[in-house]
């Protein structure tokens, strides 16, 4: 019987209307759903053809791993061979494939089917699209790269036993100014993310300190030198013992480089030494973040180009290279103001630098003015002046307000004319740095003639000179450090914040001359360990006139009645002359490993304060001097120097 419902078919012969109907049938039904079958099968045979591979390694992996583990004497790089069961596809013979941890020069290309539709497989992660085929699918081999076994590092290395040798550390402590105790080094650690072609660096320290003083200050961790009471306060022979975490320290640097010569840095940094009006040591003690640094720079590097905008430290202070922001010579000290002779302070600022082979600096600075006002009588903004000789009343002088707007409304800010300018050359040689500067100021203030009802302005100048330099003693290990500034109205500029300025008879501001200075000696007797030494000096002039009343007025006045800074609860006026210290202490870093490094710190500051003289109001010379004793025990943890 035909098929065809009894049409007898011989040879290629069949009836014109049956061709007809069966060419439609197969011209309809067949070809797309061909075509898409044959896509499919492809790509389900790329599929298997990958897990087969993945099957392969891991079974290849597996048997390496057990290898290592019962023989310790393979060799790291040595191909290894594991035999991978292939999973069979519906309708075929499975087969062993073998997985190598190899391929040599010979071994075939790897390749997948591809449709001759053009929809290609699934990608994997080592199939170029060149190298694939139409060809049956087989089982890639993989290059499988061992590595080497490596021993972990441990957790932490012990540096006390290093014996001077070699120890790769991320903190530096062979610079006489090191980064991680002045500042925060954030430079020199690597970055932590990056948010598109900026990249953002974090620094900082946790910081613990033990302070003691041998007289009762009520300071935290930041001595004010020249407040060392004399022995009428019953301070004087009070000491003072507290621990604080104030000076934990966290830094910010972000970095983008436009062009290879063109780099732009923000660097902010901060720690805890603000108190607020509920701060208290009671319960919370809940001390305030405050601003240290907050400024950006623009580099130019093919002109020597360096522009610095923001809060930084003052043009004045010292460098140990070039004027180049977070280079400043800061003592290695932990007292966060200093030691007295330093100059220093952290001011806005606007500042221009021009280097020539990174040897030669000149730079220029205009930052933020604020003056200090001192004076023999008790005298405040909008007070009257001791009539001076001849006169039967004083002037009337203004010369701060208190802060209004995102100011401190409890401090007083004086009268700016202008910003204070900074002018500085520098050069570094292979004999060290070296550099001098010069420094400009103005000072104003509102004076009432007396029997007047109308002020006028007073606007007087002032300013110094000052040098600087960082000396090898030769040899890296050790070396030299000093810094001085002399002039008229420059108290300011150093930690014990001897006055700038008092007034004159007419009640005009006077600058106060004044010089400061300090050498200190910084030895590295190992790479985990520092030592330093400082001495250091500030001293005032007298500016003074002569009042009705027959005695000295002004600062520096050598005629007033001492007596009660002799006795226990005597009202004691003396003022300033000089102030002297001597600093010693060193660093020790520990503890450096995977998490962070851990650094102790120890030292001791003996001050010494001299006032102007005066008497006793029986013709009897009165030199009244005090001292005092400083200890700070101090330990760091630098969760960011691994």
């Amino acid at each position: 019987m035909s098929p065809l419902g009894g049409l007898k078919i011989t040879g290629n012969y069949l009836p014109r209307r049956y061709r007809l109907l069966l060419g439609a049938v197969f011209f309809i039904g067949s070809p797309l759903p061909a075509f898409a079958q044959s896509a499919d099968d492809q790509e389900l045979a790329a599929i298997k053809a990958e897990m087969r591979m993945l099957e392969g390694r891991l079974q290849a992996i597996e048997q390496r791993r057990h290898a290592g583990s019962s023989s310790h004497a393979a060799r790291p790089n040595a191909p290894k061979t594991s035999v991978a069961r292939r999973m069979p596809i519906k309708g075929e013979t499975p087969k062993i494939e073998t997985a190598r941890a190899a391929t040599s020069p010979s071994s075939p290309a790897r390749s997948i089917p591809r449709p001759s539709s053009g929809i290609m497989p699934v990608s994997t992660a080592g199939f170029a699209p060149d190298s694939v085929t139409a060809a049956p699918a087989t089982v890639p081999t993989t290059p499988i790269v061992t590595p080497a076994h490596q021993t972990p590092p441990p957790l932490f290395q012990w540096l006390g036993n290093q014996h001077n040798e070699a120890h790769r550390t991320s903190i530096d402590l062979t610079s006489s100014s090191p980064l991680a105790i002045t500042q925060t080094e954030v430079d020199h650690l690597p970055p932590v993310f990056q948010i598109g072609n900026l990249t953002v660096r974090l620094g900082g320290f946790i910081d613990f300190s033990n302070i003691w003083r041998s007289s009762n200050m009520t300071s935290g961790p930041a001595t004010a030198w020249n407040n060392f009471p004399y022995v009428n306060s019953p301070n004087h022979g009070l000491s003072e013992e507290r621990f604080s975490a104030q000076l934990t320290r966290f830094s910010t640097l972000l970095e983008a480089n436009p062009t290879k010569s063109v780099r732009l840095q923000a660097y902010v940094e901060s720690d805890f030494g603000g108190s607020g009006g509920t701060t208290n040591s009671v319960q919370i003690n809940g001390y305030t973040p405050r601003l240290r640094l907050g400024y950006f720079t623009f580099t130019e590097k093919d002109w020597g180009l360096h522009v610095l905008m923001g809060q930084a430290w003052s043009l004045t202070t010292n460098y140990a290279k070039g004027v180049i922001p977070r280079q400043e010579q800061l003592p290695a000290v932990t007292d966060n103001n200093q030691i007295p002779g330093i100059t220093f302070t952290r001011v806005p600022q606007i500042r221009i630098a021009k280097d020539w082979d990174r040897k030669y600096w000149l730079a220029l600075s205009i930052e933020d003015p604020q003056a200090t006002v001192g004076f023999s009588d008790a005298l405040s903004s909008g007070g009257t002046l001791p009539a001076s000789y001849g006169h039967l009343t004083g002037p009337t002088v203004y010369y701060a307000n208190a802060g209004g707007v995102l100011l401190n409304p409890n401090t007083q800010y004086s009268y700016n004319p202008a910003p204070d300018i900074v002018l500085k050359t520098a050069v570094d040689t292979s004999f060290g740095h070296y550099e001098v500067f010069g420094l400009a100021r103005w000072f104003r203030g509102l004076v009432q003639p007396a029997g007047e009802n109308h002020t006028h302005k007073s606007t007087q100048f002032g300013g110094g000179v000052g040098a600087g330099m960082t000396v090898p003693l030769g040899t890296d290990k050790l070396q030299l450090t000093g810094n001085v500034l002399a002039g008229q109205g420059v108290g300011r500029y150093g930690p014990s914040l001897i006055p700038d300025t008092t007034f004159d008879s007419n009640g005009n501001p006077t600058p106060i001359p004044e010089i400061m200075g300090s050498l200190g000696l910084v030895g590295h007797p190992a790479r985990s360990v520092l030592l330093y030494t400082y001495g250091g000096v500030e001293s005032a002039g007298r500016r003074t006139y002569l009042g009705a009343d027959g005695i000295q007025h002004g600062y520096g006045a050598t005629d007033l009645n001492l007596s009660g800074c002799e006795y226990e609860f005597g009202t004691c006026s003396a003022q300033t002359r000089t102030l002297a210290s001597l600093t010693t202490g060193g660093w020790w870093h520990f503890l450096d490993g995977h998490y962070g490094s851990v650094m102790g710190g120890l030292q001791y500051t003996y001050i010494r304060k001299f006032a102007f003289k005066g008497n006793d109001g029986a013709d009897h010379a009165v030199d009244p001097t005090t001292y005092g004793h400083t200890v700070y025990v101090t330990f760091r943890y630098y969760p960011f120097q691994q």
